[in-house]
């Protein structure tokens, strides 16, 4: 069986696209979660990390990370994870690689953190430019092949890129115009989404360096996760 590692459900945006992709699709996997932050006990990600980094999918001898690479380590052995029309599959690898490689103004400003509510201080021009630019892929993948997903009818690879800026839109109250609403509303009561968020209100590991990055961008109005 895969090995999946993991860190705080609530912070590791990169964790959560090849977990939900392959709690979705049903592909069995242990989890396996080592915190940020190198808490007493836990192993150093270099352990089974060859970048240090998590995610990282261990298959018997075979270890595979980064999210990007995971997913299409899994594509070759597994049906479902893009579409199987050619159009359709087309534009979700490539919105997954879009994703993949860009909007760091998103990333550096909105970090992903489940359980709490935020007010942003600012919301500069790049930024803007980002959630613009997520709205516009969001709402022609939607209406070019039906939704509710993005690349259709089911769940495919593209969602599971996109499931971090669904978080970070129900974190920072934001808004990506035509059809992302009902968008993420779909992604948010999805099995695998709600499974993920209620873990990550449940944990009780504060790591400081991504605390401070939240509220470096805005102030915290509500704070639902468990106190240690």
């Amino acid at each position: 069986m895969y090995e999946l590692y993991i860190a705080n459900k609530n912070y590791s945006s990169w964790s959560l696209r090849p977990w939900v992709l392959m709690r979705t699709l049903g592909i069995p996997f242990k989890e396996r979660q080592v915190p940020f932050g190198n808490l007493p006990g836990q192993p150093d990600f270099r352990s089974f990390s060859p970048n240090g980094c998590v995610p990282c999918l261990i298959d018997g001898e075979i270890a595979v990370w980064d999210s990007q690479s995971i997913v299409e380590y899994v594509a070759e052995r597994h049906p479902g994870v893009w579409p199987t029309d050619a159009a359709a599959r087309a534009w979700a690898r490539s919105a997954a690689a879009e994703m993949h490689s860009g909007f760091q103004s998103l990333r550096n400003i909105c970090g992903m953190s489940c359980g709490v509510r935020v007010a942003l201080k600012q919301r500069p021009a790049g930024l803007e430019k980002d959630i613009a630019r997520i709205g516009a892929l969001w709402n022609q993948g939607l209406d070019r092949f039906g939704g509710p997903f993005l690349a259709g009818d089911r769940f495919t690879a593209a969602d599971a890129f996109f499931a971090p800026v669904v978080f970070r839109a129900q974190t920072y109250a934001l808004d990506f115009g035509g059809r992302s609403a009902e968008y993420i509303a779909t992604m948010l009561d999805t099995a695998a989404m709600r499974e993920w968020y209620d873990a990550a209100l449940a944990e009780i590991w504060r790591d400081q360096p991504h605390e401070d990055e939240v509220t470096a961008s805005g102030a915290i109005t509500e704070d639902l996760r468990a106190r240690a």
